[in-house]
């Protein structure tokens, strides 16, 4: 997964860059979608800020395809959910966002919903038993396992904000 740089040579040059979106949405849909996020979503259009959710990839089309958004984006905003790291798609998500935040000086902002950061750093609670499946079903691709891991624990330790029972 290689983050492709289009005008920007830097990371510290981003903002001569222009972006297709200003925010890219990363969440588990069946967690956050019909509440927190649907929310979140409406008051960054309400503000003029151009904001993508998956459900505005066209049908039929591929994860690179997703790819190529988190790209065009200047932020991602991360809603770590309870079902969050159950989702290969999240995680692979979150892997190219990552990437993006070290090649490109994509701006990455995590909300814990509902979730203990710390739950999310030590996948402990359903963090850990979703990686028990993954290794069950990757066993033969353990390293992907491992970097989503890495991945979660990264995103973990940036500031962000933590909402409880909101």
């Amino acid at each position: 997964m290689k983050c492709k740089r289009e005008s920007s040579p830097s990371p510290s040059s981003s903002s001569t860059r222009q972006w297709k979106y200003d925010v890219f949405l990363s969440f588990r849909g069946e967690d956050t979608r019909n509440n927190f996020t649907d929310h979140l979503y409406v008051a960054l259009q309400q503000k003029g800020i151009l904001t993508f959710r998956d459900e505005e990839l066209e049908k039929g089309k591929s994860i690179s395809e997703l790819f190529k958004t988190i790209e065009e984006s200047q932020f991602a905003i991360i809603i770590l959910s309870k079902n969050y790291a159950s989702s290969t798609w999240c995680l692979n998500e979150l892997t190219k966002i990552v990437k993006c935040r070290e090649e490109m000086g994509l701006i990455v902002l995590p909300i814990f919903y509902d979730v203990d950061p710390t739950d999310v750093r030590k996948q402990t609670g359903t963090f850990k038993q979703a990686f028990i499946d993954h290794q069950k079903c990757f066993k033969n691709n353990i390293k992907k396992v491992e970097t989503w891991r890495a991945t979660l624990r990264e995103v973990a330790d940036i500031s962000g904000w933590h909402l409880q029972n909101r």
